[in-house]
This record gives structure tokens, C-alpha cells and sequence, in this order.
């Protein structure tokens, strides 16, 4: 019986079991959609006793198949990591280092609330998938979470357990209302539903059958999902608040997120502004965070430009959008003829604290990299834009991500190269620490 040992350490919740339940019965639907006529042949020819007989086998193969990989999964905290043993036909060992866990995300799917459990999703340097805790029970999931914490921030394990939750201060919540009307009045939305109607009707007139265009239709109607109610859903009852171990955001309707951002991890930030909602000042703020956190990247779906500013001005204070657009120059213009229609739309601009460039027409957007955050900086020219003395300037952050100031006049583009690395140093040695606890 040694291959059902238990692992040494904690249990997760009792309801787990039914979390992993259904995979024997996913793998018998996936079988019966490959091959329908057959699944089809095989239940007709089944009496309704032995049908029922059958039913019974895959719950008893689902429901021990469920319990027994609860029963392989534990966790343990040591001085020094986190353990994670799971596995019921290949064994899984996860130690995770304390001191290189970055955050810590708390999930409660609609499920999962009713059963008062919670998920941990957490985010550790050099891992590109985040080990997960799936389920505890929420109170257990909140100290859990606020012990790994703190000893990741360098308290002592003895002191660690009885932490507790650190305190946060709200700094905005945003409204229904204005997520409802912001969404209403994104173009993008409402150009998948015109193609979600548009497409299926021609292909099937043209065609003359219902199928292609039903396989059409599908995706289609995804997207319009994802921009209206899906982004509703998962961006209800946003809130933003402050607290000792960073920026901490719960959203969601039917599933309530809550994801913890340390400001220091923060690399890029972005503020856009469709065209519909410039004359009722609404923006969206957007983040790229190292080590992927927040996934979704979005700081704050939509907000008013003087709510922005004022969280911006609480999350990374050397981050100011009125001072980085003032700082903005436009593009030369003979560079109409390598973008005709968008070229007024790109702008470039350096402040004492970040590296700035604008794009777009209809869809602005205004990207932010402090200089402490940029890794290295390039210029890089076509043939067409050698020829009209123009280049641009590309900066990589530390998400693994860019951000380009397109189209500028050669010259300048050199020395803006030249300077950014005298200002990434000087930024690098007075940046904050990536952690509130330690400041």
C-alpha cells in the first residue's frame, strides 16, 4: 500500500475531491463527441438496468478517482518553503522558496463561495505557471495567505502564523453604472456583434447550408461575449485599495477574484481612451507587472482622468499622466508618408521619472515606463524611414513586454538613446523596494 501512502503535511478542504471528480466522466463525453455514432449504437443497445448499472460504475470510478487525488495532495511550511505534494498516478513535488513567492491571489468561484472555500494562486520568481491551493476553507485561504506573506517579507516563522490579514484602505470602487454605459459605448463591442449577424447570414446564403454557417457563428458570438457580458461579469463591483503587502484588487460577479499587486513589480503603465468615452473623461488603466501577476493587467477598468490620476498618485507616485502628456512632442511630419492616416496620432516624450510615447487616432493610448523599470533601449530604422531620416526608439521592461516610440527624427532618436541609459541607472539606485512590507 506504499503507492497510496498519505504525504506528510495539511489537508486541503474536504470538498476538494468533488473538484477532480469529474475528469473520468469528461473523458468518457470526450470519447462519445469523437465518435457519436458509435456512443450512440453503444447506449441503444444497453437495457435500461444495465444502463443504470453503467451510470453507477463511472460515478464510482469518478467519485474515487476524486477522493483519492485529495487524498495524495497535501501542503507543508517549513522555515524555509512551501510544499506541495500531489498525484495519484504521477507524484508531484513543488518546493517553493518563501523568499521567492511575489504574491498571492485568492480565487472564489460562484461554487466555491456557496461551499465557503477559496483557492490560492501563487506567484513565484522564475516560474511561468503559478502553483495553486485549491480548496481551503476561506478563513484557512486568508491566513494562509497572509502567513506566506509575511514570511516572504522576512518575519520570523514563529511570529508569522498569528499575522493575520494586513489592513487596506479603499481607494475606489467603480460604479455599475459607469462600467455598464463604458462598455456600451466601446466601438469593438458592438463591431462583433455586427459580425456575429453579418457573417454566419452571408456564408450560409452563400453556401446554402446552416452548418458553416453555425461554425462560424460560434466563435463570433464568443467575441462578443468576451466585450460585453463576459467583461461585465469579470469586472463587476471593482474595487481598489491599498494595504502594507501592495495593491489589492477584488472583482468579479459570479467569480470573485482578488489578486494583490506589490507597486514595485509594476513595469509599464498604460492609459487608454476609446473615442466614445473622451467627452464624459473616462479612461482605462492598464499594467504590465513582472513575474506575471494580475492577469488580467487592468488596474482599473474605467474612472474618471482625476480618479486615475489620484490612484496612480497613490500606487507609484513618480508616475503623473498630465505631466507625461504635457511632455509629449509630436511626430515630424514627413513621416505621413510611411503611416498616411495615423501618423498625428504618435508622440514621444521624457519626463524625470518616466519614458512616454502616445498611439492612436480613434483609440488613444499612453504608455509609461518609469526609468528604473526599463532593461534596455534600441533604435531601429526600415528602409523607407532611413530614407526620411526618421526611427524608433524601443524600450523593454521587465514584464517582458515593450514599448516603442514610433517614427521619431533620427537624430533625436539617437540622443534619446543615448540618454535613457544615464536614466535608468539613476532610477534604478532610487528606486522603492518591489515589497511594501520592507519599505
Amino acid at each position: 500500500m506504499a503507492l497510496l501512502e498519505r504525504p506528510e503535511g495539511r489537508r486541503l478542504h474536504p470538498v476538494t475531491p468533488w473538484r477532480r471528480a469529474w475528469a473520468p466522466v469528461a473523458a468518457l463525453l470526450a470519447f462519445a463527441v469523437q465518435d457519436p455514432e458509435r456512443a450512440r449504437r453503444g447506449v441503444e443497445s444497453l437495457t435500461p438496468v444495465w444502463l443504470l448499472a453503467a451510470l453507477a460504475v463511472v460515478l464510482l470510478v469518478a467519485a474515487a478517482y476524486g477522493f483519492l487525488s485529495w487524498w495524495m495532495t497535501s501542503y507543508l511550511v517549513t522555515d524555509t518553503e512551501l510544499r506541495i505534494r500531489t498525484g495519484l498516478f504521477f507524484r508531484r513535488a513543488a518546493h517553493i522558496r518563501l523568499d521567492r513567492i511575489q504574491a498571492i491571489d485568492v480565487g472564489r468561484p460562484l461554487l466555491a463561495r456557496i461551499a465557503g472555500v477559496a483557492k490560492l494562486k501563487l506567484d513565484v520568481v522564475g516560474a511561468e505557471k503559478k502553483d495553486e491551493l485549491a480548496f481551503l476553507g476561506e478563513s484557512d485561504a486568508v491566513a494562509l495567505r497572509a502567513e506566506l506573506l509575511a514570511r516572504a517579507a522576512g518575519m520570523a516563522p514563529e511570529d508569522a502564523p498569528g499575522v493575520g490579514e494586513a489592513p487596506a484602505r479603499e481607494l475606489v470602487r467603480v460604479d455599475t453604472g459607469m462600467l455598464l454605459g463604458s462598455l456600451l459605448l466601446l466601438g469593438s463591442g458592438w463591431a462583433a456583434l455586427a459580425a456575429a449577424l453579418f457573417f454566419p447570414l452571408l456564408f450560409g446564403l452563400l453556401l446554402g447550408s446552416v452548418w458553416p454557417a453555425v461554425a462560424i457563428a460560434v466563435p463570433l458570438i464568443g467575441g462578443v461575449w468576451r466585450t460585453s457580458a463576459g467583461r461585465f461579469m469579470t469586472e463587476f463591483d471593482w474595487v481598489v485599495a491599498e494595504s502594507p503587502d501592495g495593491v489589492r484588487l477584488d472583482h468579479g460577479l459570479l467569480d470573485r477574484a482578488h489578486a494583490t499587486v506589490p507597486p514595485g513589480r509594476i513595469q509599464a503603465v498604460r492609459i487608454v481612451e476609446p473615442l466614445l468615452w473622451r467627452r464624459r473623461g473616462w479612461v482605462r488603466v492598464e499594467l504590465d507587472v513582472a513575474a506575471g501577476g494580475n492577469e488580467g493587467g487592468v488596474l482599473l477598468p474605467v474612472a474618471t482622468r482625476e480618479t486615475a490620476r489620484g490612484v496612480l498618485g497613490r500606487v507609484l507616485p513618480e508616475v503623473d499622466p498630465a505631466e507625461a502628456e504635457a511632455a509629449l512632442a509630436p511626430v515630424p511630419r514627413r513621416a505621413r508618408w510611411v503611416v498616411p492616416l495615423w501618423w498625428r496620432g504618435y508622440g514621444h516624450g521624457v519626463t524625470g521619472s518616466v519614458f512616454a510615447t502616445r498611439r492612436g487616432l480613434l483609440c488613444r493610448r499612453l504608455e509609461m515606463v518609469p526609468h528604473a523599470k526599463v532593461q534596455s533601449v534600441r533604435m531601429n530604422q526600415g528602409p523607407w524611414e532611413r530614407r526620411l531620416g526618421l526611427a524608433n526608439v524601443q524600450v523593454d521592461h521587465g514584464a517582458n513586454g515593450a514599448v516603442a516610440a514610433r517614427l521619431r527624427d533620427a537624430d533625436e532618436a539617437r540622443a534619446v538613446v543615448e540618454a535613457q541609459a544615464e536614466r535608468s541607472r539613476t532610477g534604478r539606485r532610487t528606486a522603492r523596494p518591489e515589497r511594501w512590507l520592507t519599505r
